[in-house]
């Protein structure tokens, strides 16, 4: 069997494409939606992340705000200012990107933005609404998978998914909205003696723990579906050197899988496109 591939670049242009309608047919009523994105530090890896962000928002009729700051940044400034666009009615999501400086907590950074804004979903309310059923922002990877997983036309209800990783960014908010679509859940993580004992019976299977190739073939239902989350460089001294990659063995696996995402061009076109999305969605609301 060879598995089909779940283009993430693909669908994030057709869903890119519905955003650019929706938010031309908003601004037209005097409403463009826009987001505020701000960087402290000069981390180099996100500010090639903020800048993505802020391009894919012009492309698409959103309008963005980029605030940069140094890693000298006291922390009741950035609330400061996190307040005030919670408090600007031209914002309509906000984004802090992490990681930010050690002297800053990102724990108060992100309580700190009001849910309606909460773009990125990372929130313990915007949490409490995905875990209560409650509508709200979900967070963009996991969001994001569950529409490349859509994308397949396998039904979830009733289906055996299995996540790979607990983060509160993927793998627990994965989890979530596995079952809100009526799969059977389980979530394997660093304490699972054998995680191939539960991913050998899963119809799909999530992997999210940023460790390279750490699911192979062995490990995997013929004909199930396999996202991969995983953003990983090959090290120095090995073939490919310097080169993205996931978590799973993609060459091994393509080989048992119904359906496979790349990396890169897979989960990662579709975290942005994702953040648009909620980022349109908070401006709808906000305007009704």
């Amino acid at each position: 069997m060879t598995a089909q591939l779940i283009d993430g670049t693909a669908l994030s242009r057709q869903i890119r494409a519905e955003v650019g309608r929706r938010a031309a047919a908003l601004t037209a009523r005097g409403h463009r939606p826009g987001l505020a994105v701000i960087l402290v530090g000069d981390d180099p890896a996100s500010a090639v992340y903020v800048r993505n962000k802020v391009k894919a928002c012009a492309d698409h009729g959103l309008h963005s705000v980029l605030e940069c700051y140094g890693a000298d940044l006291p922390e009741a400034e950035l609330l400061t200012r996190i307040a005030a666009l919670n408090a600007d009615p031209a914002i309509h999501g906000v984004l802090v990107q992490m990681p930010l400086p050690r002297h800053i907590s990102a724990q108060k950074v992100i309580a700190a933005i009001a849910t309606a804004k909460d773009v990125d979903g990372f929130s313990v309310l915007s949490a409490g609404e995905l875990t209560t059923g409650l509508p709200g922002l979900r967070p963009a990877t996991p969001h994001g998978c569950m529409k490349m997983i859509e994308s397949t036309g396998v039904p979830l209800r009733g289906k055996h998914a299995v996540v790979i990783g607990r983060s509160n960014t993927v793998g627990k908010p994965m989890a979530l909205l596995l079952l809100q679509a009526h799969a059977t859940v389980t979530v394997c993580h660093s304490a699972t003696p054998d995680i191939g004992v539960f991913t050998r019976q899963a119809d799909v299977v999530v992997a999210a723990v940023g460790r390279r190739n750490m699911l192979t073939a062995d490990m995997v239902k013929p004909g199930a579906i396999v996202i991969d989350v995983g953003m990983n460089r090959i090290p120095d001294g090995e073939p490919g050197e310097g080169k993205l990659c996931g978590d799973v063995d993609f060459a091994g696996v393509s080989e048992v899988a119904g359906w496979i995402s790349p990396v890169p061009g897979g989960v990662g076109p579709m975290t942005i496109t994702m953040l648009l999305v909620n980022t349109l969605e908070a401006a709808e609301a906000a305007v009704q």
